[in-house]
């Protein structure tokens, strides 16, 4: 039977609009944005520090817009550097990836591994970021060279966090870390973290891939001072601004959709000065799959965090 004029219109037009919406999130897949963000951190009498957050990085070798933008952080002069992991997403790009940080290695810096840098990304369903995380995990596609990756990043003189501690003295600030393996891969071991946050230190921070709560609690009740994370992609398919304020559906961990970026506090409803309470910053990250390079109302971010003396 044929479609009536006004169907045949109704599905014109349908096709058209997610034409249009693909191709506006394409667009915005690449549109890469300098967040600024002020965190009060330093103790009373410290010079403000400039730490830039990256994160979810996704390379591939043809993504070159990606690489020239990223190359040109070493700009900001950042006095530390933050890599919350999935640097990676095909079998060649760990030379892509450093040669993109250039002079950011020249920078004091530490680093966790992600997902993505494990394991190499998959095509599916762009829908399955929106749907409830099923645990099942990408863990069956070749390996990624993250061992290459790691050795470039420490032979740079970053500190790897990947379960463990580490220490730098930047600025005349001493700053104290820790950090865990990537949790969205249960490759977390907290009981090697674990204990009170070093008490001599002027800042601690806490590191990882994925900010699961299990996680944010430990070294939020440690007491370090922030925790520093990505893999939400802030959501990555938000409602648009004039609909929910760029709102995000999902964040594929089990933080609530309203922490998927930005600066907050853990847990969610506690202040400054609360005992077992952390600031949580948490990057959009620049990447996407790259099977799916699609972002609506959530532009590709890397975050330069101005640490400045609390209260």
């Amino acid at each position: 039977m044929p479609l009536l004029p006004a169907v045949r219109r109704t599905l014109a037009l349908g096709a058209l609009a997610g034409t249009g919406l693909a191709t506006y999130a394409a667009w915005e897949a690449r549109q890469y944005t300098l967040r600024h963000v002020t965190l009060p951190l330093l103790p009373a009498g410290h010079a403000p520090l400039k730490v830039l957050h990256l994160s979810d990085i996704h390379m591939a070798p043809d993504q070159r817009a990606k690489q020239e933008w990223l190359r040109g952080l070493a700009a900001l002069e950042p006095d530390l550097v933050i890599d919350t992991g999935d640097n990676l997403a095909h079998m060649r790009a760990v030379p892509v990836v450093v040669d993109a940080l250039g002079g950011l290695l020249d920078v004091p810096g530490v680093y966790v591994m992600g997902s993505n840098d494990y394991y190499a990304p998959g095509m599916r369903n762009p829908l399955r970021y929106l749907l409830p995380d099923d645990g099942t995990r990408n863990t069956s596609t070749p390996q990624l060279p993250w061992p290459d990756l790691k050795d470039s990043l420490s032979s740079a003189g970053w500190l790897d966090l990947t379960n463990g501690f580490g220490s730098l003295t930047v600025g005349g600030t001493r700053f104290a870390f820790a950090g865990v393996d990537d949790p969205h891969l249960d490759y977390d071991d907290l009981e090697r973290v674990a204990g009170p946050a070093d008490p001599d230190a002027d800042v601690r921070l806490a590191v990882a891939h994925a900010p699961y709560l299990r996680v944010l609690d430990q070294f939020a009740s440690d007491g370090y001072d922030a925790i520093i994370a990505g893999h939400t992609h802030g959501g990555q398919v938000c409602l648009p601004t004039f609909i929910g304020g760029g709102r995000a559906l999902t964040t594929n961990c089990d933080l609530e959709p309203a922490r998927a970026r930005g600066l907050h506090r853990h847990p969610a409803d506690s202040a400054p000065g609360d005992a077992g309470s952390s600031w949580l910053h948490v990057s959009a990250g620049l990447g996407t799959n790259p099977y799916v390079r699609f972002r609506v109302a959530c532009r590709p971010e890397a975050t330069l965090l101005t640490l400045v003396p609390a209260g």
